[in-house]
């Protein structure tokens, strides 16, 4: 067994591991949870920046919130990031990362999860107002605990133009197939057809699931990093409607003072010039995800 193949063989089995089943919240409106700087100044005073760093971390349950959060505090490609998608986090950890960050935040669940007894879901932090949230529920549920999984979505106002972000947390490989992975993507991307500009960060739990962000016009800046858990490169940040930036405008954080089982990701997007686009353009197959799902 190659040293690949038997970290995949661990991974599943860690993802497996433990008894009972989730309680998971069905529907798409609740369990939601959202706050923000008390001071926040006027969306008309704050500076437009020539770009935006985005991050994604699986904080891996937040059983080291103090460490994630300083983490964001501190290391240097993820200090003042203007957007932070987080995976496995619960409203207080969400809560206290904002709040330490001064973000705000929004955050659903979907599912108590069996292995901690507490809400398990996704979560936004933006440096810019949020508008508008939603939680999109991903289709299948995991085979052995019934994990529903979910996105959080959010619209952020930066400036005078508007963005689509999403915090997404797919199904591992020991819970579901392949193909029923890609169809809890389709499943986010079909809820981003009707938007022109879009961020999505996450955690795959695969490397090819990202192909369908390709298909559908996105952009994968994260597609060359290096490895963010053991020796998989699984958490990643998609745009469409805006432009990455040039080469070394993402990374990973070697350096993650034990916070998670994962590393955070970064990485650079801009607005385009007028008269552009941004993205690839390839934009009908998610047009078509989009009315299949109405």
């Amino acid at each position: 067994m190659t040293g690949a193949a038997r970290a995949v063989l661990l991974v599943g089995l860690a993802a497996t591991a433990g008894c009972g089943t989730a309680l998971n919240y069905p529907g798409d409106g609740g369990p939601r949870f959202a706050g923000g700087p008390a001071s926040a100044p006027p969306v008309a005073r704050l500076d437009v920046p020539d770009h935006l760093r985005v991050v994604t971390f699986n904080t891996h349950f937040a059983l080291r919130v103090d460490r994630v959060t300083e983490l964001l505090r501190a290391a240097e490609p993820l200090v003042d990031a203007d957007v932070i998608t987080l995976q496995e986090v619960d409203a207080k950890a969400t809560r206290r990362i904002a709040t330490a960050l001064g973000m705000s935040y929004v955050y659903y669940p979907g599912a108590v999860h069996p292995a901690t007894g507490r809400d398990f879901g996704n979560a936004i932090l933006s440096r810019w107002p949020i508008v508008d949230d939603w939680k999109v529920v991903l289709p299948h549920r995991g085979t052995f605990r019934d994990t529903q999984r979910t996105a959080t979505a959010a619209t952020i106002v930066v400036g005078g133009d508007s963005l689509r972000v999403y915090s997404v947390h797919l199904s591992t490989m020991g819970e579901m197939s392949p193909g029923s992975r890609r169809e809890q993507a389709r499943a986010v991307l079909a809820d981003a057809a009707r938007f022109r500009r879009v961020i999505v960060g996450g955690d795959l739990n695969s490397v090819r699931v990202g192909d369908e962000f390709l298909a559908c016009g996105f952009l994968w800046p994260t597609r060359n990093n290096p490895p963010t858990i053991h020796v998989f490169t699984w958490d990643h940040i998609f745009l469409r409607g805006m432009e990455a930036g040039d080469d070394g405008s993402t990374g990973v954080v070697e350096r993650d003072n034990g916070a998670s089982d994962h590393r955070p990701v970064w990485a650079a997007a801009r607005f385009p010039p007028a008269g552009k686009t941004g993205g690839e353009g390839r934009f009908e197959g998610c047009a078509a995800l989009h009315q299949n799902r109405a």
